[in-house]
């Protein structure tokens, strides 16, 4: 196999054709790399191959910086195949030498993707006026090689725009917030500190996503006093966060907040400690 792409390279390299190979790729005319995504929560780097799909780069809100690839193939495989990533050299630059990057498996599916790793060198290769090019056997026949290439035409002012993109999104997820508790002072409606930070990004992040399907806010308190007035003040702390949250601007019709008072305990109401954790508004966000 390594025989044959090895050929292959070599007559695209030098510029010749062959019958047996097809090729995909943008010229300079109709190249397009635009920043098709573009918020705090996720970016992502778009590039048209005319005929064939669309390659994908995108980094998307978390605690640690991440990359990922995606070629959206309009015609999916008929079978499962590997394409080998290599980056090579556009013709204006005779004589600089290509370098296998990675192998990339074909699924029958969903689109094929890379990781982070791969992702991000391919992007450095890019910037660099190399093109990131997949080689691989037809799956309809066999007789026919294909390669896909990725263009540098028009690639770094939309590089640019979205690596600003990629540094402004929030260091944190959906998964991070999507359960939370938060805990209130004694006889209060105000958070903890521990507590208005957490709010503070339940709330940054809720401005963000209008998708979010369901909010759920349940509110408890601690048994310390008399029972009424615990439920009261549950159902205080409970109907405070939904208005924030409404505010935020969280359709109301997407929340449902209710005040328990002082049942369901999740510690002792003996010590100062199990009260303040009875002290508690659970919330939890959903996604379709």
């Amino acid at each position: 196999m390594k025989k044959k792409y090895a050929a292959i390279f070599l007559f695209i390299l030098v510029g010749q054709s062959h019958a047996g190979i097809r090729q995909y790729s943008a010229d300079l005319k109709s190249s397009q790399w635009q920043l098709s995504t573009d918020s705090r929560l996720e970016c992502t780097l778009a590039h048209q191959i005319p005929n064939y799909g669309q390659a994908r780069f995108f980094s998307k809100a978390n605690r640690k910086l991440n990359m990922e690839f995606e070629l959206d193939m309009l015609l999916l495989p008929d079978n499962y195949s590997l394409a080998e990533v290599r980056s090579v050299a556009p013709k204006w630059r005779p004589g600089v030498g290509g370098r296998t990057l990675a192998n990339m498996k074909l699924h029958k599916q969903f689109s094929p993707g890379l990781p982070q790793k791969v992702a991000w060198t391919m992007l450095s290769e890019l910037e660099q006026g190399m093109n990131p090019t997949f080689y691989y056997n037809d799956w309809y026949s066999e007789q026919d090689k294909i390669s896909v290439g990725l263009s540098t035409a028009k690639f770094k002012r939309a590089y640019k725009q979205f690596v600003s993109c990629v540094g402004n999104l929030l260091n944190y997820s959906l998964d991070d917030i999507a359960y939370t508790v938060l805990n209130f002072k004694f006889g209060s409606d105000k958070f903890t500190k521990a507590s208005e930070k957490r709010m503070a990004m339940i709330s940054e992040y809720l401005s963000l996503d209008p998708d979010l399907e369901l909010v759920l806010i349940d509110a408890y308190t601690d048994s310390w006093g008399p029972r009424s007035i615990n439920q009261r003040e549950s159902n205080k702390r409970a109907k405070k966060i939904k208005d924030y949250f409404i505010k935020s601007g969280v359709d109301v019709a997407r929340i449902e907040s209710k005040g328990y008072g002082e049942k369901r305990h999740i510690a002792s109401n003996d010590t100062a400690l199990g009260r303040a954790k009875n002290r508690r508004v659970v919330i939890q966000m959903e996604k379709p």
